[in-house]
């Protein structure tokens, strides 16, 4: 009996080992695979599911291995080079192609800002009654002051828990009731877009979902997780072990498959309640959640209205963190996220700059839903030229430190800019 009693906890023990190894291992790559998901995403496939219904569900699968394979080449730059992803483009392209990448991410970005924080807001006021111009100040004011004053790790492992708060999309497209049957047919029956708006939802899928700024955020990322380990000098941070690079793809490799999960379940919330019943022309993620609460119900309702205000506090830090990591990189300027106000007063300038003007778009009524859309249209142009660029670094073994990416993920992330330069070509097409 004692035999048997130790037996069994010498066999729970190596799996509760295993597990708890696995959510250790979950850090740069959840963070940005959820992040994704923020109101510019949620938007996007919430107009998606409006306007087509389900002809889109399919992206969803397609864009995982797209976006895992983009998402982990951005890893292994910043991992293997100890650089972020603009240091890293500096040593094989001019610097003006650099400032030109990093004045379009800041515009893009920080439209991007605005809009969410109006959905955020739109989100609080439905949920509160209080007037939403005062809560687009609140929030804006208290995620660029939380950048701020916290430091690295902080910040990391509250961006993990708001992870948590994209399962409301799920459980949301649950309380409809789908139709099974017919959604497994839309979903693996792919249909082509028809017309200029289904090329343009196409481009903007594309865009939200392998986004640049997401490739910024990423390798630098790695680079605070090394100095994070106290790796503080280059050369410390240089190259990286094989148990790493593993630990990277399984993180890499989680975060891109939760996001496309989320994505989906959005898209067949919105196809099933919006478009079913005639609701495809959405103006504002406010519009979207009062519609749902007539045809799905006010758990669905609730859970769409607080998901924005989860996801806006997950996604902001990354938009106007990405673009101040890429305007520090091409300057040389002192840079990063375990850095000190004092220390770092440009670098937190950009995160200021950005947040501050995000809040005035909202005084200025500009249309949150379309502004998010449109940058996603914006992004699904741009990014695959910047992709271009990430390929050409991360095949360079100088650069890579003899550490290219290899040749399978080459060959993934080529088809994968083909591929968005194609969906591009098509919206002007067509």
């Amino acid at each position: 009996m004692v035999a048997f009693v130790f037996n069994t906890k010498m066999s729970e023990q190596p799996r509760q080992n295993i597990v708890r190894a696995f959510f250790a291992n979950l850090g740069p790559g959840l963070i940005t695979g959820a992040a994704d998901d923020d109101p510019s995403g949620v938007a996007t496939y919430t107009v998606a599911g409006a306007q087509l219904g389900t002809a889109m569900l399919w992206t969803a699968f397609v864009t995982w291995p797209f976006m895992g394979c983009v998402q982990f080449m951005c890893a292994r730059i910043g991992m293997v080079t100890g650089e972020g992803l603009a240091g890293a483009l500096r040593k094989k392209f001019p610097i003006w192609m650099l400032v030109i990448a990093s004045i379009a991410l800041l515009i893009a970005n920080t439209i991007n800002i605005g809009a969410d924080l109006s959905g955020m807001a739109d989100a609080g006021e439905m949920l509160t009654g209080i007037n939403s111009h005062l809560y687009v100040v609140i929030f804006g004011v208290a995620i660029a002051v939380a950048t701020i004053m916290f430091r690295y790790h902080q910040i990391a492992n509250i961006l993990k828990w708001l992870a948590l708060t994209l399962f409301a999309y799920v459980i949301t497209a649950f309380l409809v009731g789908p139709d099974w049957r017919e959604v497994a047919h839309a979903t693996f029956v792919p249909s082509w877009p028809k017309g200029h708006d289904g090329w343009a939802t196409l481009v903007a899928i594309f865009g939200t979902t392998i986004s640049p700024y997401l490739f910024y955020w990423q390798s630098s990322q790695e680079v605070e997780e090394d100095k994070a380990k106290g790796r503080r000098m280059l050369r410390q941070r240089q190259g990286a072990t094989g148990k790493e690079i593993i630990n990277r793809k399984l993180d890499v490799g989680t975060g891109t498959f939760f996001s496309n999960f989320v994505m989906y379940f959005i898209i067949l919330t919105a196809a099933l309640t919006l478009h079913k019943n005639g609701n495809t022309n959405i103006e504002t993620s406010k519009q979207a959640a009062e519609a749902l609460l007539p045809l799905a119900g006010k758990g669905a309702y609730l859970l769409y209205t607080a998901g924005l205000i989860g996801v806006g506090f997950l996604a902001i830090p990354t938009l106007s963190g990405s673009a101040a990591y890429a305007f520090a990189e091409t300057f040389h300027w002192k840079q990063g996220l375990d850095q000190k106000l004092k220390h770092a007063r440009a670098f937190y300038g950009v995160v200021i700059l950005s947040t501050l003007i995000g809040i005035g778009l909202d005084f200025a009524h500009v249309n949150p839903v379309k502004a998010l859309f449109w940058t996603a249209v914006v992004n699904g142009v741009l990014a695959p030229f910047l992709m271009v660029g990430i390929l050409m670094v991360a095949s360079d073994k100088k650069i890579m430190q003899g550490q290219p990416s290899s040749m399978l993920s080459r060959v993934v992330v080529g088809i994968t800019t083909v591929a968005m330069f194609g969906a591009a070509v098509g919206l002007f097409v067509f």
